[in-house]
């Protein structure tokens, strides 16, 4: 005889198999941020690489509308629990920003208008995992869901996509960010439910 636990339902087919372990789906788009929003001039904005041997490549911000974009179709999952499917982002692949730089550097600690920051292997920005985003669902991304500009990196819990991106300094040692050093784990992969340090 079968015997099944109080509450197990199974797990149904569909978007549910699209959903990492302990979230919950939402229609809408929460804003959540660590701090005040910054409104940055796109006159002023510029996004730089600095690589671990103190190079520095740099784009403004009609220098980085013009490279080729790419316009991605992603699940992003936040740390709090909800996931929101399906959305759609217009992007430059950090593939195409990564083109001329030299670097055997295998960490990332990527910085924002405002402070924050967030670490990241270099490995999880390239081959197309992520982008530097600033258009969603069609529309410019506005300042708070981190417009201009933000990092993309669908497959991690989105903190690691940090709003308001400036730069990204390659490291050769791992080096934590804002929300890491609070106690939130270091690497945050949602399927794994890499949530908090002792995950």
């Amino acid at each position: 005889m079968t015997t099944f636990t109080r509450g197990f339902r199974g797990r149904r087919r569909g978007e549910d198999d699209r959903l990492p372990p302990g979230q919950y789906l939402t229609e809408d788009f929460p804003v959540l941020s660590a701090g005040p929003t910054p409104h940055v001039p796109l006159d002023r904005w510029e996004f730089t690489i600095d690589t671990e041997a103190g190079q520095t490549h740099r784009w403004t911000w009609p220098e980085l509308t013009a490279l080729p974009y790419e316009e991605p179709a992603v699940d992003i999952h936040c740390v709090t629990s909800w996931s929101k499917l399906g959305t759609t982002w217009r992007g430059v692949s950090l593939d195409v920003l990564f083109e001329d730089v030299e670097s055997t550097a295998d960490y990332a600690l990527v910085h924002s208008y405002g402070g924050y920051t967030t670490n990241l292997p270099l490995d999880d920005l390239l081959d197309g995992k992520a982008w530097i985003a600033y258009r969603y669902e069609g529309e410019d991304l506005t300042p708070s869901h981190g417009g201009p500009a933000r990092l993309l990196v669908p497959h991690l819990y989105f903190w690691k996509s940090a709003k308001w991106v400036r730069g990204i300094r390659l490291l050769t040692e791992d080096w934590p960010g804002f929300w890491e050093t609070a106690g939130y784990h270091n690497y945050g992969d949602p399927w794994r439910e890499q949530r908090y340090a002792d995950d």
